[in-house]
């Protein structure tokens, strides 16, 4: 969903898709993704194969909500797209070089290949424009009480890329979760069709069937609305927060830390106690997104993909 809303907005130019493992494996995701470019009749985009897993722990898959292929099961046709060459890192590392201060990344999966391009070559650091990023969230998580699942599937590199130093923006279950397609907008989609129209309808209506299940109204709009963000920044409310990843906590590894005070209070040794001499000011590493107008985002959706 959010690839072909990328695709098919032209405010975006899109230069380039990597891919990481996360709700299936790096060999399906790949397959995904050539075949959904080649839907989209998109084979002048390069499509790199990155990580094959997080840094540090095992990779955690989630066939459960998003079909055997990760694609709803939906059968998408074989490819006319052939895959890059390149390792997803050092393709992120050279289009950045390549076109400095132009770059927006969009990852909306775990963190793993941007923070083992950062790792590799920091100089991109101040070359990318901005990074807008699905994940995270400062109320809770989604894979347990405290974590959201791209960043569970990798905190470690999550932990690296929100402390780069780049401008980056948090689009979180706190605004995912407010913005549900439900049946009105697949009602507005199946009046016209065209093979991404149609692909896109049937993973909208396996997602809201799914959703249905657990007693929601309509599916939340993860990463298409990270690409929205891309799109039209407007469409959210974002405060600055310093945002940490925790990486060792036995119930809180993934959860992602916000700093609304802006403040911590700086505690200074005296004998055997510490006091607490006065508050030292945080500055903020990201735009957290905190509120969403739901319905000018999806019917931007809507009428990006209906009919294409």
């Amino acid at each position: 969903m959010a690839l072909m809303l990328a695709l098919n907005s032209p405010e975006l130019d899109v230069r380039a898709i990597t891919v990481v493992p996360g709700n299936v494996t790096a060999a399906q995701g790949l397959e995904n993704a050539l075949r959904m470019m080649s839907l989209a009749n998109r084979c002048d985009i390069p499509v790199a194969a990155g990580a094959q897993h997080p840094l540090f722990q095992k990779l955690i898959t989630a066939e459960f909500w998003h079909g055997k292929n990760g694609l709803a099961n939906v059968e998408l046709p074989p490819s006319k797209c052939k895959v890059d060459s390149r390792f997803g890192r050092d393709l992120i590392i050279q289009l950045v070089h390549a076109s400095p201060h132009e770059i927006t990344l969009v990852p909306v999966g775990p963190l793993t290949n941007i923070a083992l391009a950062v790792e590799k070559d920091p100089s991109i650091v101040p070359l990318v424009k901005e990074v807008i990023l699905m994940g995270g969230s400062i109320s809770g998580g989604n894979v347990n009480a405290a974590a959201e699942a791209n960043i569970y599937n990798d905190p470690d590199a999550a932990q690296i890329v929100f402390q780069a130093g780049w401008p980056l923006t948090m689009v979180g279950l706190d605004v995912g979760d407010k913005t549900l397609l439900s049946q009105k907008y697949l009602d507005q989609l199946a009046q016209a069709h065209g093979p991404v129209d149609d692909f896109i309808y049937s993973v909208a209506k396996y997602l809201i069937n799914l959703a249905g299940q657990f007693g929601l109204p309509g599916t939340p709009m993860y990463d298409p609305l990270a690409v929205g963000v891309a799109i039209d920044a407007t469409l959210v409310k974002a405060p600055e927060m310093h945002v940490d990843v925790e990486t060792r906590g036995d119930f809180t590894r993934g959860e992602t830390v916000a700093n609304r005070r802006g403040m911590v209070e700086r505690n200074v040794l005296y004998g055997d106690r510490y006091v607490i001499q006065g508050i030292d000011k945080v500055k903020p590493n990201a735009k957290v997104c905190t509120g969403v107008d739901a319905d000018r985002f999806l019917q931007l959706f809507v009428s990006r993909i209906r009919g294409k």
